[in-house]
């Protein structure tokens, strides 16, 4: 049985996850949306490391809150002002994105609760070694996954040589 302490301690990192997910989509100054998305990123390896998954956590912090949270405060740099707002969304635009996130909503409710069984009796999960997760990331047989990390590295180099070309035409 798990101890109150851990319990609260989650309750404690889902609610921060949230609310930087919440202020990161809703400010309108760009800069501290991509700062609310680091804290997130940071409060989602808490998960990690809490559930004994110090491998996921490390490359959360790496990967994630260090190199694309990164990579988007160089974009944003690049490209606008930091101090700029962004345009204040038409009424149009919230009715969409609001009847978006209910049917997303919907549809994470029904596919967690569709899985109710796994709820009740968890499969007993280990910690995978290094060789294995690194034949997991760079194999190319069947649930493996070299051919995907290759097509973000080349579209992270797009996204790179975009924002080099924008900001040399200024």
């Amino acid at each position: 049985m798990e101890s109150v302490g851990s319990i609260i301690m989650y309750v404690v990192i889902a609610l921060a996850i949230v609310i930087f997910s919440i202020l990161a989509v809703t400010t309108r100054k760009i800069l501290r949306a991509a700062t609310y998305l680091l804290f997130s990123l940071f409060a989602t390896a808490a998960i990690y490391f809490q559930l004994d998954y110090e491998f996921l956590g490390a490359v959360q912090i790496a990967v994630y809150a260090g190199g694309i949270v990164v990579l988007f405060v160089f974009s944003i740099l690049l490209t606008s002002h930091p101090g700029d707002n962004s345009e204040k969304l038409a009424s149009k635009s919230k009715t969409i994105g609001l009847i978006g996130a209910a049917a997303m909503f919907i549809v994470a409710a029904w596919s967690l609760l569709s899985r109710c069984e796994m709820l009740v009796s968890r499969p007993e999960m280990s910690n995978p070694d290094m060789q294995k997760v690194g034949e997991a990331l760079m194999g190319t047989a069947h649930y493996q996954y070299l051919l995907p990390f290759e097509a973000v590295s080349v579209l992270l180099l797009a996204c790179i040589i975009g924002g080099v070309v924008i900001a040399r035409k200024r």
